[in-house]
């Protein structure tokens, strides 16, 4: 466990060193489950975001794009089920008042006796009795409280009064943001039967355990859609799997290595209120598969539910006149969790010449920098031409300009914040007008002419 806890420091230290993640408010000494995304963190986390909405929204005829409120009407949460179910199980050690959720304690306790066991779901009182049948303590071992349900949502007030009228939420998912604009969709732009509506954006859940890095934390970004459809005309299952299809292409997209990720069907304990089938795309950690990313059949719970709540019919009319309250099936993706998943993913250590060398292999398409422009030295024109490389370069690509340290250091450099190529400018540019394209994987470099570098580096970052 040490080699794998050691890993994970690594990467977390790196992230921090290279700007990509911070912790949160840290100059005030940090706030538990909190984070900010630095300048490569920031761009690493909207590439992915791009290509997201890229395959499943905008290249697709039938998926509407919207951005919901993050508060809204707090009758939304009651209708839903999120206000008397959205929680989990909490226990606190008495000696310490630490609070733990109870599945996470149960599930480490046998994983310490190397097995997997999956209790998430199960009520209070299953958890309790697993607790007391295997003795179970703290992770400072001490006795702790019996298990009880804590809910995540987390409460604020509006206007200038508080008091039981002014209480709203922010979203714990944001899901029910896309459920109560399905009217709007339809009444607006027409759509033909099957669609679905699609958003990215914040979430809040009131997590009460300390999460791995980003991937469990208070706020997170999430990219999700719902897709409606007639159950009578379009098999569940077929639809259930084509989006798992798609889901399992988007991570070989972004580079994922396919060897550690795998489905996992939710055993009938875990489902959520709302679904008869859910899946989860889980990648392998060091310390075991943890969920990425999830499917779930959802019926016609939602619509149905804030149909009786509000009122209003939230329903799909064929021309004929049929009316129907169509089915969904919701891919989720945590993109927050994505991101620490994508570094340990991408994290490389190798000796060379003696040293090591220390490299994020993110593919091109999501590195926060595609093409670093190096002058070999500030002086002799050297920065002036590589400062001419970097605007006209800079029109296609994402570029860094670097002129600090020597150029071996700032090639590790560029190594550890994943950029797949760097142009050397040095004397011998000036006489044949061409560059030394180094190659962040393989180290090779190649002489390249300017003029013919834009084909060249299009062709190396495909």
């Amino acid at each position: 466990m040490d080699k794998n806890t050691n890993a994970f420091d690594k990467v977390v230290n790196l992230s921090k060193r290279r700007g990509f993640i911070f912790p949160s408010s840290e100059i005030y000494g940090g706030l538990a489950n909190t984070y900010d995304f630095g300048p490569y963190g920031t761009a690493l986390k909207e590439n992915i975001r791009q290509l997201w909405w890229k395959k499943f929204i905008s290249s697709r005829e039938d998926m509407f794009g919207i951005d919901s409120s993050i508060i809204i009407n707090p009758k939304v949460w009651e209708a839903s089920g999120h206000v008397a179910n959205f929680g989990d199980v909490m226990v606190e050690d008495r000696k310490t008042h630490k609070r733990y959720r109870a599945d996470h304690i149960i599930e480490d306790f046998f994983a310490g006796k190397g097995e997997e066991v999956k209790v998430d779901g199960k009520t209070a009182a299953e958890l309790q009795e697993i607790i007391e049948k295997n003795s179970i303590k703290s992770p400072e071992g001490n006795e702790m409280t019996t298990a009880k349900k804590f809910n995540l949502l987390f409460q604020t007030q509006i206007g200038i009064i508080e008091g039981e009228g002014s209480t709203v939420y922010l979203r714990g998912e944001i899901a029910q943001g896309l459920f109560i604009n399905f009217k709007n969709i339809i009444d607006s732009l027409h759509p033909k039967l099957p669609f679905g509506i699609g958003q990215a954006g914040k979430a809040f859940r009131n997590e009460i355990t300390k999460g791995q890095f980003t991937f469990r934390t208070l706020e997170f970004d999430l990219m999700e859609f719902e897709y409606f459809f007639d159950p009578e005309i379009q098999d569940i299952n077929e639809l259930f799997d084509y989006w798992k299809g798609l889901m399992t292409e988007f991570s070989q997209a972004i580079g994922l290595d396919q060897t550690k990720l795998r489905w996992r069907k939710h055993e009938e304990f875990e489902l959520s209120h709302y679904s008869s089938r859910t899946e989860d795309l889980e990648y392998e950690f060091p310390w075991g598969f943890k969920e990425m990313w999830g499917c779930a059949y959802r019926s016609d719970f939602d619509l149905r539910t804030h149909t009786e709540a509000s009122g209003q019919e939230l329903v799909y009319t064929y021309p004929e006149g049929k009316k129907l309250t169509p089915h969904v099936i919701e891919p989720t993706f945590g993109l927050s969790r994505l991101v620490t998943i994508i570094l340990m993913d991408a994290y490389r250590e190798e000796i060379v010449n003696g040293e090591q060398r220390v490299l994020l292999k993110l593919d091109p398409k999501i590195a926060p920098v595609k093409l670093a422009i190096l002058p070999l030295v500030k002086k002799g024109g050297l920065a002036e031409k590589a400062r001419e490389l970097f605007v006209s370069l800079g029109e296609s690509f994402i570029c860094e300009y670097d002129q600090s340290g020597s150029i071996g250091k700032r090639y590790r450099r560029q190594d550890e914040i994943g950029t797949p190529l760097c142009l050397t400018i040095d004397f011998e540019t000036l006489e044949d007008d061409s560059v030394t394209v180094r190659d962040r994987d393989t180290m090779l470099q190649s002489r390249v002419k300017i003029a013919e570098l834009l084909a060249f580096i299009k062709a190396r970052l495909q």
